[in-house]
């Protein structure tokens, strides 16, 4: 069995040229053929018309030559030059032949000569038609006066006046032009397309076993062509990125956790081994329970991403008042803030507006808008926000704008990367490049989106889209958030 199964994974492959210029061949030569086989037949069934045609006119010709007399056939001395004359024009074998008879199927002449059991061996029984069926014959009636006094046949097969020579050997070389043609163009045709595809597979090889640096210097007509090759070029340099990316990720992820577990375990064997004063060892331990607590948060980012990678985080939707969700944020976030003093301006639109989705999920987006714009602004700098609910059509909107410095062109796109962190932030704040992928995801996982709008060196804005809720007023399922916020 194992045997078996290993002969049908092993079995040998070909290529688009051989595969499809074998198989166009053998369809191109069983078509044609077909074709051919029709055309012979017409042409053979219209040559035997012809040439019984053709034989009806020279026997009537001998008809009117031979003359009667006393009811007897007189065959005149210039038949023989008139015969052979008329039968230069015919594409006679060794059966053609001519006979006069009487009306007792007496023999009168013949060309050739024949006897006249020749006659009988060439006519049927009743003398009415060939004896063979390969060959065909024609009669014609020899009369004077109204009175038939015998008639003249001519014979000759079926193949001599069927299969012209000429003809045939036309056809053989049209038949095997139009195949060698046919097959021609479908191997060019596979031939140009085999290339390009056989160059993509040999850079898909290449990028397999690690090796990014693929060359696809490939210009081809085919638009589509074209758009493979430069989809597949694309595709290899963002592979070639995102392998480096995630080098560095791992790099900085692993240099990040190991900060903090470096600076506790000397905080702590300091501490230990009584090298600082008891204030100081209170100092000490203060410090290593914030890096605890840092890299206790580093580690709750990584584990929250994964687990929304895996699709193992439960979203719920319910119906939300989102200027209420929004208010009470700001509100617990000023507090948890308090020492920083941070100013919010909060604009929102008259009416109640209600979304559809998570409020501790659009919780987790905003408190991280918020954190961010609080680690981007200068140290010497009030922190300011400015948050705006807009509607438009059957979107919300949140708009969360700081007054930070600002993030550069170039780390712009790529701020939604996982692990990313621009070099300044590399330089200020330690983390794993997490927060804004997460949130993003927290986002789409609701229906919604979370984009860049604009940022500069006086600030960023992060704009978060939910979807508007459409349903009854009064849903059967409320927001959990608003029961807290009412006890």
């Amino acid at each position: 069995m194992d045997r078996q199964l290993k002969r049908k994974t092993t079995k040998r492959k070909t290529s688009i040229l051989s595969y499809w210029t074998l198989r166009y061949f053998l369809i191109l030569c069983i078509g044609f053929t077909i074709i051919v086989a029709g055309a012979l037949y017409w042409i053979r069934t219209t040559s035997i018309e012809k040439g019984l045609k053709t034989a009806q006119l020279l026997g009537l010709e001998i008809a009117e030559k031979v003359t009667g007399s006393e009811n007897n056939i007189h065959v005149p001395p210039d038949l023989d030059r008139l015969v052979d004359k008329r039968t230069k024009l015919f594409n006679t074998d060794n059966y053609f032949c001519i006979m006069v008879l009487d009306n007792n199927n007496k023999l009168i002449y013949s060309k050739p000569k024949m006897t006249q059991q020749d006659v009988y061996n060439r006519l049927s029984d009743d003398l009415r038609e060939p004896r063979n069926k390969k060959f065909a014959g024609v009669t014609v009636n020899v009369t004077d006066d109204d009175q038939t006094l015998g008639k003249v046949w001519v014979m000759q097969s079926k193949k001599s006046i069927a299969y012209n020579p000429e003809t045939m050997l036309v056809v053989c070389i049209l038949f095997v032009a139009l195949i060698l043609c046919g097959w021609f163009t479908i191997y060019l045709l596979s031939r140009k397309l085999s290339r390009p595809i056989r160059q993509v597979a040999h850079a898909a090889e290449q990028i397999r076993i690690g090796n990014y640096e693929v060359n696809l210097d490939l210009n081809t007509r085919e638009r589509e062509m074209n758009e493979l090759v430069e989809s597949f070029r694309e595709m290899s340099i963002r592979l070639q990125q995102l392998e480096e990316w995630r080098a560095l990720s791992l790099a900085g992820v692993t240099h990040e956790l190991k900060t903090p577990v470096t600076s506790i375990k000397g905080l702590v064997m300091a501490v230990r081994d009584d090298i600082v004063s008891p204030e100081e060892a209170k100092e000490f331990l203060d410090i290593a329970l914030r890096e605890s607590e840092r890299m206790e948060r580093m580690v709750a980012d990584l584990l929250d991403y994964n687990a929304m990678s895996a699709g193992s985080v439960a979203v719920r939707r319910e119906r939300i008042d989102l200027n209420l969700l929004v208010g009470e944020i700001i509100y617990q976030w000023k507090i948890a803030y308090e020492d920083k003093s941070p100013e919010i301006e909060l604009q929102t639109p008259s009416g109640t507006f209600y979304t559809i989705g998570d409020a501790l999920r659009i919780q987790q987006i905003i408190v991280n808008l918020l954190n961010n714009g609080l680690q981007a602004a200068a140290s010497d700098q009030t922190n300011v926000f400015h948050i705006r609910l807009r509607t438009e059509d059957d979107n919300l909107f949140v708009d969360v704008q700081d007054n930070g410095t600002g993030i550069t062109k170039e780390d712009q796109p790529k701020i939604f990367e996982r692990f990313y962190r621009g070099e300044a932030k590399k330089l200020r704040i330690r983390g794993l490049g997490l927060g804004l992928t997460y949130s993003r995801l927290l986002a789409r996982a609701q229906g919604g989106e979370l984009t860049l709008t604009f940022s500069s060196p006086e600030g960023s804005l992060f704009t978060l889209t939910l979807p508007r809720w459409s349903g009854p007023e009064k849903p059967e399922i409320e927001s959990s958030y608003r029961s807290t916020a009412n006890a």
